[in-house]
């Protein structure tokens, strides 16, 4: 199907959600002379702060939009199954679609390098970002990494680096990367996606969308297996982190020389090669690159006490890595665990010294940390930090970390993972004194 702006404005849509994603669809509509949508929100309060006729008073008139409507525009964090709609959305699947799809349609030439994975795709963006404009290439960024594609500044030639989410990629029909990578899988969203197959099936997505002329970068051999199963058409690059680590030491920079981030690099170094950045330039450019709030955000230094604020880590496999990068840990874990997700610390008890556990849920990660390491059922982030305070005295001879890395969603307690971590930041500065 070939869509123009132009034709974009001679169709009817209807947008479901009004969150970041849905109220940058309603600017990109207005700013664009497309006219001719209309608007829904479950919640009331949010519906509340719009007050234009094309809010629908009643869900009825919704229903009939939906119906009528060329495309249905259906805010990511929506799952249609357990949606009020559930039943006119899944009769008309077909027309739904997402703002990468606008993107795309609005903006054909457009050159695009799309990320996908369960961890590290922020991570990952952020350094592609900073190499490709450090190296003069005319490049943005926005998608899934807080800053909706649609709101972003581009031009005729710019490359743009854009983080897809398995919920975005689960309804886009129209994107067309590039370049494509593929970072990792393990198990989260499930309760969204249903099951494992189709969480994986909406990562490959991204593939399927490509054509003979595009790059699939893909570093695990099962995932080549799936890819040559389907008969994707795109070329298949295959990512080697050996390949990164032969340069790894020469990167001056602590935060990009963790373990954590060697599978993101390697993917960041073949792409770099492929784009025909020198090593030399792709090695300075580095340098200067500072990490994402909230991933691995080492943010306080005082007497030999490290604070990081790990809050975006929402599974365990993301906690895994701030785990194997620091010893004598002082863990804050904690919140609502993800569908699937299992907490395995045998490995790692070694480097912590004990386990905080915040949130509604103190027993279910109480079940996976009793016999194995030490730990405390806090309740909430200021009676973990006050606990630790009074505990890391006994430790005071020790170089030790203080660690938030909860290993699961936010929701019980916080509005999103970075409300916990800046309410994180200000509790550490409020009692700082107390670590002394």
């Amino acid at each position: 199907m070939k869509i123009s702006l132009n034709n974009l404005r001679n169709k009817s849509f209807a947008i479901y959600g009004l969150g970041i994603t849905g109220r940058s669809i309603i600017k990109f509509f207005n700013k664009n002379g497309i006219k001719n949508y209309n608007i829904w929100d479950d919640n009331n309060k949010i519906k509340k702060k719009y007050f234009g006729k094309k809010i629908k008073k009643k869900r009825k008139e919704f229903i009939n939009s939906i119906q009528s409507s060329d495309f249905i525009l259906v805010s990511p964090g929506i799952n249609i199954k357990n949606s009020k709609m559930r039943n006119i959305l899944e009769k008309n699947k077909e027309k739904i679609i997402t703002d990468l799809d606008l993107f795309y349609l609005s903006n054909p030439f457009i050159r695009s390098i799309v990320v996908t994975g369960t961890n590290g795709k922020s991570t990952t963006c952020k350094i592609l970002e900073h190499i490709l404009k450090k190296n003069n290439f005319n490049t943005g960024i926005g998608g899934n990494i807080g800053n909706p594609i649609l709101n972003s500044k581009i031009k005729r030639k710019s490359l743009m680096v854009i983080e897809a989410s398995s919920f975005q990629l689960a309804y886009s029909k129209f994107i067309k990367p590039n370049y494509a990578l593929l970072l990792n899988i393990t198990k989260d969203h499930l309760d969204w996606h249903g099951s494992m197959k189709n969480y994986i099936n909406s990562k490959f997505k991204i593939f399927r969308l490509q054509n003979k002329n595009n790059f699939a970068l893909i570093n695990s051999k099962s995932f080549i297996r799936n890819f040559k199963k389907n008969k994707y058409l795109s070329i298949i690059k295959f990512v080697k982190i050996k390949e990164y680590k032969k340069i790894k030491n020469e990167i001056k920079n602590d935060y990009l020389n963790l373990e954590a981030n060697d599978e993101n690099m390697s993917f960041i170094y073949t792409l770099s090669k492929m784009l025909k950045i020198k090593k030399n330039s792709f090695i300075k450019s580095l340098s200067s690159f500072k990490g994402l709030s909230h991933r691995y955000e080492i943010f306080y230094k005082k007497n030999k006490k490290t604070f990081i604020n790990d809050s975006k880590a929402t599974t365990f496999e993301a906690t895994k890595f701030a785990l194997r990068n620091r010893n004598n840990i002082f863990w804050i874990v904690g919140g609502l665990p993800k569908k699937g997700d299992r907490i395995r610390i045998s490995k790692l008890k070694k480097n912590i010294v004990k386990a905080y556990i915040i949130g509604k849920n103190k027993k279910y990660f109480a079940k996976y940390l009793d016999k194995k390491v030490d730990f405390l059922l806090a309740g909430n982030l200021k009676k973990a930090l006050l606990s630790i305070s009074g505990d890391i005295k006994k430790y005071s001879k020790k170089e030790n970390t203080i660690l938030l890395s909860p290993a699961s969603a936010s929701y019980d307690q916080f509005r999103n993972f970075e409300d916990r971590g800046n309410q994180f930041k200000k509790l550490v500065k409020k009692y700082a004194r107390k670590f002394v």
